[in-house]
């Protein structure tokens, strides 16, 4: 990771906990209970930290075990909102709600775009890729208020096209018939042993 680029994974302890708030739950195999976004979970202690961490697997929430907000949560606490907590400052609570989503977003673009940057094949797009680099990650670092107006899904469909670009230097180097899965639902499937390289 370029050490320009914000920290690219979770910090909990610099985050207020904002998705076991911002984001909804569905009662599923994933999440014991229904819970709206913008609505703390009922785990959620005073201190911002998980009352059942130790426990989540035991206790119906797998998909918090699994969420990644590729640092997402502590850059809008600690950035965005300069360290203003929701609880102590509530007038902060939907602009923060609203941003992490959106900050999430933009963090998983600079994830998938500095690994790009890491693959040699790809030279030909890195100065394609080190400009929408720079830009998400100027997006990073904008106030609340212009994360609600930033158009994510334009520039997540610039960055994906970049990013088959990539895919397709990459696996170039793969000798031999290559299988296409993209857009595949592999949930499910049993990958024990499958030959992947450059699919």
């Amino acid at each position: 990771m370029s050490h320009s680029l914000p920290l690219l994974q979770a910090d909990c302890a610099n985050c207020f906990a904002l998705c076991c708030v911002a984001l909804p739950f569905a009662k599923s195999t994933d999440f014991a209970v229904n819970k709206p976004a913008g609505t703390p979970c009922k785990n959620l202690r005073q201190d911002f930290r998980c009352g059942i961490h130790n426990r989540l697997r035991d206790q119906g929430f797998q998909g918090c075990t699994v969420f990644d907000c590729f640092g997402a949560g502590q850059q809008v606490s600690q950035v965005t909102f300069g360290g203003r907590d929701w609880r102590t400052h509530p007038e902060t609570r939907g602009a923060m709600f609203d941003a992490f989503p959106v900050m999430r977003q933009l963090h998983e673009l600079l994830f998938y775009v500095d690994q790009a940057l890491g693959l040699p094949d790809a030279a030909p797009v890195h100065p394609e890729l080190r400009r929408v680099l720079a830009e998400t990650e100027e997006w990073t670092r904008a106030d609340a208020a212009s994360l609600a107006d930033l158009d994510v899904t334009d520039l997540r469909g610039r960055i994906n096209t970049l990013l088959l670009k990539t895919s397709e230097l990459v696996r170039a180097k793969v000798p031999g018939r290559k299988k296409n899965h993209r857009g595949a639902d592999l949930m499910g499937a049993r990958l024990s042993g499958a030959n992947l390289r450059g699919a």
